[in-house]
């Protein structure tokens, strides 16, 4: 059996690459990686590759930052001659990205069988452009592969067949359990400041000051949030205040550093520690030592509910529901003032307890290869 796995993103990554691992020690099991270069930044892609063990692609698209539609399309249009060549017994593809609709599409037209890892997640909004990617990835694929027992429940109610539907786990959660070791062996990490200059110094020594101690740890990256200007300030307003009775470490995604330098706000006085873009196990180990997570991240919310971390969600909605009914995330959306709410409430040390949802053992990449040998075998 021949699989071909298509990954563009780095929460892509993280899904791959224990599946990857599961399968190398199968018999009569080829492997490619095509990498469609949705990330294409190196702090956002090689430094994930070297950390997650996975090999170097196969094949790299190399398609890059660009619109929704012209990124679907250069995949579909790039991806097709690779799977007629590569002839593959069946393609597995990860999350929401344009990516991962894409390449489900061109192989569903070469009748090809896909297999979704991370399926029948919604969050009810089509506004959201991974919603649409969501919902058409999980029409046309073969095998899919669900992280919760309320993913099941939106797919049967979309007239998937039982058949197709294969409760594993969360693969994204393996990847955690088998590094997290690792990533607290690096501890304290030792981030690179974003400003640089005069005053890269006063930075690294307040991060120095802020992992001795409690703090708080940021993340955004949704348009939503960083490509109004209005919200953003908002945001960074609100973030700077808390910041005032803890340090507030934030590494800042690319396309939120060009916001950021657009409005100026690095030259701005602020309690904020923005740091460059992190590895894997730099954050995670950052992740497990938070006081607290303030994020607009699908997969942090994950990450954070099975560390048992606070975790605020500057969002309205979660395809990741499960994190608030049984984890410890918390949907805070705009409303800035219960943001704040919150965080008293954390620091006080009433934050909200929470576990993580069974089957998010580590071993949910071995459940799809089981499922998927099955599968090949009953064909």
């Amino acid at each position: 059996m021949h699989i071909l796995h298509v990954v563009g993103a780095r929460p892509n990554f993280m899904k791959a690459a224990p599946v990857m691992r599961s399968f190398r020690g199968r018999t009569g099991v080829q492997q490619t990686l095509v990498h469609t270069g949705q990330h294409y930044d190196v702090d956002m892609t090689d430094v994930f590759f070297r950390e997650l063990d996975l090999p170097e692609p196969n094949v790299n698209l190399g398609i890059g930052s660009d619109t929704h539609a012209a990124q679907t399309a250069q995949v579909l249009s790039r991806l097709e001659p690779v799977v007629l060549e590569k002839r593959p017994d069946l393609v597995l593809v990860y999350g929401d990205v344009n990516s991962t609709f894409a390449a489900a599409l061109t192989c569903a037209k070469l009748l090809i069988p896909v297999g979704h890892v991370e399926a029948g997640l919604r969050s009810f909004d089509r506004t959201m452009p991974e919603e649409i990617n969501r919902l058409l990835t999980d029409q046309i694929a073969d095998l899919l592969f669900t992280h919760s027992k309320d993913a099941d429940e939106n797919l049967r109610s979309e007239g998937v067949v039982g058949e197709k539907i294969h409760l594993v786990g969360n693969t994204m959660i393996d990847t955690l359990v088998a590094l997290l070791p690792k990533a607290l062996e690096r501890w304290p990490i030792k981030p690179v400041p974003l400003a640089s200059g005069a005053g890269e110094a006063d930075v690294s020594l307040r991060l120095h000051q802020a992992i001795a101690g409690r703090f708080g740890l940021v993340t955004l990256h949704r348009p939503s949030n960083v490509d109004d200007v209005a919200t953003l300030d908002s945001i960074l307003n609100t973030l700077a205040k808390i910041s005032r009775d803890i340090p507030i470490i934030f590494p800042v995604h690319p396309r939120t550093q060009k916001r950021l330098r657009e409005s100026g706000w690095p030259e701005r006085e602020s309690g904020l520690v923005l740091v460059g873009p992190l590895g894997y196990l730099d954050f995670l180990a950052l992740q497990r030592h938070a006081t607290m997570v303030i994020t607009d991240s699908g997969g942090i919310q994950e990450e954070t509910t099975y560390l048992g971390v606070p975790c605020l969600t500057l969002r309205n909605n979660t395809e990741r529901p499960v994190t608030t009914s049984s984890g410890t995330n918390i949907l805070v959306g705009h409303d800035m003032e219960q943001l704040e709410r919150e965080v008293e409430r954390i620091l006080a040390g009433e934050a909200k307890s929470g576990h993580a949802p069974s089957n998010w053992d580590g071993h949910a990449a071995e459940r799809v290869a089981d499922v998927t040998v099955r599968w090949w075998a009953g064909r």
